[in-house]
Order: C-alpha cells, then structure tokens, then sequence
C-alpha cells in the first residue's frame, strides 16, 4: 500500500517538479561525496574550506552588485541592462583615483589618469596594494561610489526620467542602448587593453580566525566592506524614514503619491544608494581580481541577474541571498570539475530552486 501510495504521489507531480526532485537527489549525492572525501582524504578540509571562503568573496561580490539592480527594479519596475557597466564604471573612476594619488612622485600625470593605457608603468612600481598605500586604496573606494552616482543621476536625467511613463520594455531598450554608450565612452578613453591595476595581495598565514592555511588580505577588505555596506543598508531601510518611502513606494507606487510620499525623492534616493553601491562592487571587483578592462561589469551581468531572479525580483535580501549561493556553488563544484564548467553547475542549482519556488526565495517580499 506504501509504494502504491508513493507511486500515486510521484505521478500526480508534473514534469518540472520531478526533473526538479532529481536535481535535489544529485545535491545530496554531492554531499555525501564530500563527506566521503573528508574521510578518505581525497580531500583536504584546508581545500573545501578555501572553496567556501572563494565562494562567500565571490558571492557578496555578486550580492553587492546585485542588490542596486534589485533597488531600481523594485521602484522603477524595469531591468536596467546598463547595470553591468555601471559596474565597469565605479572600476574606472575608483582604480583612476587610486592610480592619481598612489603615483605620485612614481609616474607621470597622463599615465596615472588612463591608468597606464600606454603600458609604461606598473602597479608593481606603485606598490599598488592596501598595506602599502592605504589611502589610495580607501581613496579610490570612495570616489569609485561618487562617480558612478553622478553618472547614474546624469544617465537618469537625460534618458530614464524622460521615459518613466513608457512601461518597462521601451525602458529597458533604452538601458541597453546606455549600456553601449558608457562601454564605448569607457573605451574612447581608456582602450581595449586588460591591465593590472593592483598589486598581487599580502598573504596572512595560518590566522587564528579562519580555517584556510592562509588569505588573502585584500579577500578580507572586500568581505569587511561588502558586509559593513550590506548591513549599513539594512539599518537604512529598515530604521529610517526614508526607508520606510522606498518600502511603501515598491509595494505601491501610485498609493505612495497619494498619501504624500515624495515619489521623485525616493526615486533619487533609489539611484543614489543602488548606484554607490554597484560603484564599490565593481572597484572592489578589480581589488580581488587584480585586473580591468572595459568588459569587467558586462561578463558580471548574467550572474546579477541570476542572483536578483533567484533571491526573488525586488528584494533587497534575496538579491544577497542569491549571490552567495551562487558563489559557493560555482566553486564548491571546483571538487568535481574544472573550472570552465562550474558556473553551468550553479546556474543548474538556480533552476533547482526556481522549480519548486518560480517566485525566488524571497519573493513577493520588495525592497526589504
């Protein structure tokens, strides 16, 4: 009667939710291959606690990144393709300013303003790293938020603001045509040419804090200053008055103009906050990365929107949530297979969950 039972309920389930329960039973078998690995020593634990702390760097990367994404389509209701190079742009306009004042006195003006387009210095030669030039370093944090800011309220201003009445679609045209423009101004300026920005990491040995044998300093600035801005936000919106604006608008926009809600602030909050954010996401990028090009936030792309989809579309939360999953799985695979082919095993694990939960696992939660 049990397996009569079982196979009733197994039939009664549709196509997606089997491939689906197929999908959680090969998670398991993962699982259980790991811990049978610890056990053999197949696998070093110092080796899977290196791919858990690649994957948390990794994944509030992409949180971070993805959480300004979230913001503006949860109040302005459209996905915004020019995201990725606002990303490259916080990256240019940080790394320019760590290159102007880490420089001094090393290279000249015109070098340090392209950021060596002309390949005759080197962030060797600056000493390019935190320890060495701290001030740089936090320097061009600061400005890389400012810049992309003003570029996303110029952006606004001139193109978004214009259209808000249009509906989603025409806006998102819009976003992508915005997306050629500022990788192609990007590239008037600076040139096609991948080059190293930052000097290779000091190392702390065996800290007492951390499993891994060793890490990498600049891995542990990303990881203190994405989690300082994650949770800076969270009291943002959560706390404040504003917050609260940016909540009720997301949840209903023409109710929020109603009750007196000054719509257009929250918008400019909106691109202010979601636009400092994804500046630091992509200078922070380059400090772990080590390189930039012009391409930097447009390969990122994919991955935000995967993390804003998986987390659920509008919440703040579930943008985080989905890029740390998305992380950790995309170098947890790293015992299994090379690494070509992890990414396709994480975007595998966000199809698992969109079956069981199209929404995401936030959904219907926006904004906070």
């Amino acid at each position: 009667m049990e397996i009569e039972a079982v196979r009733g309920r197994v039939s009664g389930l549709s196509w997606e939710q089997r491939f689906g329960l197929l999908l959680v039973a090969g998670v398991v078998v993962m699982i259980l291959d790991v811990i049978r690995r610890l056990a053999v020593g197949e696998l070093a634990f110092t080796t899977l606690s290196t791919f858990l702390w690649r994957g948390l760097v990794d994944g509030l990367l992409i949180g971070l990144a993805a959480v300004g994404l979230s913001m503006t389509y949860s109040i302005l209701r459209f996905a915004n393709f020019s995201h990725g190079d606002l990303v490259t742009t916080g990256a240019f306009t940080g790394w320019t300013t760590a290159w102007v004042i880490g420089g001094v006195g090393v290279t000249d003006i015109g070098t340090r303003l392209l950021i060596n387009a002309d390949g005759s210095s080197s962030a060797r030669e600056l000493d390019l790293q935190i320890f060495a030039e701290p001030l740089a370093i936090v320097g061009g944090l600061i400005v890389a938020a400012i810049g992309t800011i003003l570029i996303a309220l110029a952006i606004d201003r001139l193109v978004y603001r214009r259209m808000r009445t249009a509906g989603g679609i025409p806006l998102l045209i819009a976003s992508v045509g915005v997306a050629l423009a500022l990788r192609y101004v990007i590239v008037f300026f600076y040139g096609e040419r991948t080059r190293g920005v930052v000097r290779s990491s000091p190392r702390l040995e065996h800290p007492a804090i951390f499993w891994t044998e060793s890490i990498v300093v600049h891995q542990f600035v990303l990881v203190v200053s994405a989690v300082i801005l994650i949770v800076g936000l969270h009291l943002l919106l959560q706390y404040t008055k504003l917050g609260k604006a940016m909540r009720a608008m997301a949840d209903n926009r023409d109710l929020a103009l109603v009750t007196g809600i000054p719509t257009e602030r929250v918008i400019l909050a909106t691109w202010v906050i979601g636009a400092g954010l994804t500046g630091v996401a992509g200078y922070l990028i380059v400090l772990e990365q080590e390189t930039l090009n012009f391409n930097t936030g447009w390969f990122l792309l994919l991955l935000i929107f995967a993390a804003v989809i998986l987390g659920g579309i509008g919440s703040i939360y579930g943008a985080i949530t989905g890029g740390l999953i998305i992380g950790v799985a995309d170098n947890l695979m790293l015992v299994w297979i090379s690494g070509d082919l992890t990414r396709v095993a994480a975007f595998l694990l966000m199809i698992l969950i969109l079956i069981f939960r199209p929404q995401g696992l936030f959904g219907g939660v926006e904004t906070a």
